[in-house]
């Protein structure tokens, strides 16, 4: 097998795997979180990298923008859909770091992690949906 002929996943490919991941979610939760936008980039943008005052922009795999749902009132209106932020190059270097999950479970886990910020889980909440914690 020669590597000179592979590519890394790229961003449709990283997408494709959160979004496996919502559609895998139990029954109760999939019509919220497929309310929550998706959006993969490289990396954090200057002004994400600034606000959250990280020293490297590869800490940052993953980011919830939005207000949870346990804050929300029906009178609100937002200015932004829900969105979850996945950091391409960041997921890319933690899994070839970790050497020990696939990169689809890598990509679940970051996405359970920031739909537990929408939904106000708990880590027991989290623990029963994500395998990882098994």
């Amino acid at each position: 097998m020669k590597w000179k002929h592979r590519t890394a996943p790229d961003v449709s490919d990283m997408e494709a795997m959160a979004l496996a991941t919502v559609a895998a979610l139990p029954a109760a939760f999939q019509s919220a979180a497929k309310a929550v936008v998706i959006r993969i980039e490289e990396l954090p943008s200057e002004e994400m990298f600034d606000s959250l005052d990280l020293e490297d922009s590869f800490e940052l795999t993953g980011l919830y923008d939005g207000t949870p749902l346990t804050d929300k009132s029906v009178s609100d209106q937002a200015p932004q859909p829900d969105t979850i932020w996945l950091f391409r190059r960041a997921i890319l270097d933690e899994w070839v770091a970790r050497g020990n999950v696939t990169l689809e479970e890598l990509v679940a886990h970051i996405v359970i992690h920031e739909l537990a910020h929408h939904f106000g889980w708990t880590d027991e909440d989290i623990a029963s949906i994500d395998k990882w914690w098994d």
